[in-house]
């Protein structure tokens, strides 16, 4: 176990950027500002999202700092909040270490970063041990920590809280300790809207708030925790909040982002028209279920060994295309085999959720099909959670630190905001310590006033998700790729030169710059890998494309280019 961050490896250089392929013109603030006329806010640490990654980052930091934890709706607007999923770790003697650290790499399929695989996997076992000794309750069977079993994975390992609630009881968890520690502020309903930066360092953030406008908030170390972009898709699992905010914004300050191209799509949700995409846990299907067609038809056994445990890539494919051959808009969940009462106490939420919608789970087939789920690419992070950029961490679903390389593997989400939020907040503080960071300084924009139309924001987000869901989805190819990109350019030239002063059109204009790069992103990778299909290129899983794609803002344009496969860290 790494029981002092500074153990962990030294960082080597920054890798070369290559000859460019890509480029688009990018402001570096969305908002004007001027910092003699505003309120400021001092902190050791600025903590941006409250998640577990979030929370994590936030309650290490306070053991040698003081910190302020921004989140952009309440406490419990979070993903974690929602996860129905648990925590993989390894507990059993009869599992290893190995094992896990092979599951995650084979499901990510070439692209892992081995290192930081072997430290998830590893810490994780003391970060569950922490969680047990605050007294979190996982559920338990014959007196022993209960494991399921899930997609992706050789051996149960994964553990829950309250059946498939274990996100809230987690955030729960985190929020109370967060709230009764004097060292963090929370502030609540506060958006991110741009990191301040001085002479090529990260120094904190603009915000707004409703109550108190436009504030400045300075910080010697900035951590974003922010969450993923599920939202730039029609079809998610992701609360409203997760619009990508943070990694657009720490683009815009000069961090590398990479792997924009690999999103991971959740093989079932609940599919009623007209209402919120629900997630149905993958532990469903690890404790039995099957996914059939309206006959009955279990088809998965025609498309994967593991059959409903085949990886959630596989499953999403398989499920797209028996919709395709059918002309379905969905298939269906059967439990009818597993007694209600013993689905109910298992599965008490989506029990629930069904009950609802008149879905009888003792009795009825489950509508379900794919929808958006977790976002792999971010902003790139090392060993130690630091980005490219000066003062900026990372971890979390904001992040790209390598650990599901191309795909993610069930239930490592909460697992790798445990640990690697930990190792953020606790790099923030050895930078206290080290005396590094730049002051407060006098610093200004001025945005000059767009002559174009403006275009109505929420058609346009619209428009975005439906266009990215149809063209960027489970299955690409080239042609409706480029035709995204172009969609996307031609409506930024009437958002994109705009000053809004509301969250409404800074976060339209975030989501059409993180579309514009996934789409960019997915055609220039022209081979199928993990979570990236394409239908139109014959090679598969091509060796001479293992590699990162990345994007960085350089003299007032985003430049895409590529990134070693296992990048060391940044000097």
């Amino acid at each position: 176990m790494f029981a002092d961050i500074a153990t962990l490896p030294l960082i080597a250089s920054r890798p070369t950027m290559p000859v460019m392929a890509d480029s688009f013109s990018m402001s570096r603030y969305l908002t004007n500002f001027d910092s003699t006329r505003m309120g400021h806010v001092l902190t050791d640490v600025l903590v941006v999202g409250a998640g577990v990654a979030g929370l994590s980052a936030a309650l290490a930091a306070s053991e040698g700092s003081n910190v302020l934890l921004l989140t952009k709706g309440g406490m419990p607007d979070s993903a974690t909040y929602w996860a129905q999923g648990g925590i993989a770790a390894v507990m059993d003697p009869a599992d290893s270490i190995d094992q896990h650290i092979e599951d995650t790499t084979t499901v990510g399929a070439g692209l892992n970063h081995p290192d930081i695989v072997a430290m998830v996997c590893r810490e994780g076992v003391a970060r569950i041990g922490d969680l047990i000794e605050q007294q979190m309750a996982f559920d338990r069977k014959d007196g022993e920590i209960a494991l399921g079993l899930e997609g992706g994975h050789h051996a149960p390992r994964v553990l829950h809280t309250g059946g498939d609630a274990t996100g809230k009881a987690l955030s729960e968890h985190l929020t109370e300790q967060a709230r009764k520690n004097n060292n963090v502020r929370i502030f609540e309903n506060c958006f991110l809207i741009d990191l301040l930066t001085i002479n090529g360092e990260c120094a904190g953030a603009v915000t707004y708030h409703p109550k108190y406008g436009h504030q400045l908030i300075w910080a010697t170390r900035t951590i974003l925790a922010s969450g993923g972009y599920g939202r730039i898709y029609r079809e998610t699992t992701n609360p409203s909040e997760i619009t990508g905010d943070g990694i657009a914004v720490a683009l815009r300050a000069g961090a590398t982002v990479a792997d924009m191209e690999f999103v991971q799509f959740h093989p079932t949700t609940l599919y009623i028209a007209g209402a919120t995409r629900a997630l149905i846990s993958e532990a469903v299907r690890g404790e039995g279920a099957y996914i059939v067609e309206s006959d009955g038809n279990r088809f998965m056994p025609d498309y994967h060994k593991d059959a409903e445990l085949a990886p959630r890539d596989v499953v999403s494919r398989a499920i797209v295309d028996r919709l395709h051959k059918t002309r379905r808009t969905n298939v269906f969940l059967d439990v009818r085999h597993i007694k209600r009462s013993t689905f109910e106490k298992r599965f008490p939420t989506i029990t629930r959720t069904c009950d609802e919608f008149g879905i009888d789970v003792g009795k009825d087939l489950i509508p379900i099909r794919p929808a958006a789920h977790y976002s792999i690419g971010g902003v790139v992070a090392d060993i130690r959670g630091r980005s490219t950029l000066p003062g900026l961490l990372a971890c979390g679903e904001a992040a790209c630190s390598g650990l599901h390389g191309a795909n993610r593997l069930a239930s490592n989400s909460l697992l790798e905001g445990l640990v690697m939020g930990k190792i953020a907040g606790d790099s923030a503080v050895l930078d206290l310590k080290n005396g590094n960071g730049v002051r407060p300084a006098r610093l200004s924009n001025a945005k000059p006033q767009s002559p174009k139309t403006v275009l109505d924001l929420a058609d346009i987000k619209q428009s975005l998700r439906a266009l990215m869901w149809r063209n960027a989805g489970i299955i690409r190819n080239g042609d409706r790729l480029t035709e995204t990109v172009e969609i996307i350019d031609f409506w930024s030239k009437f958002i994109l030169d705009k000053t809004f002063d509301s969250p409404d059109g800074w976060e339209v204009q975030n989501m059409l710059q993180l579309g514009r790069m996934v789409a960019a992103s997915a055609n220039a990778r022209k081979e199928s890998r993990g979570v990236h299909f394409r239908s139109d290129v014959e090679a598969v899983e091509d060796e001479s494309a293992r590699h990162h794609h990345t994007y960085q803002l350089t003299d007032g344009a985003c430049r895409s280019g590529t990134m070693p496969l296992h990048f060391e860290g940044w000097s």
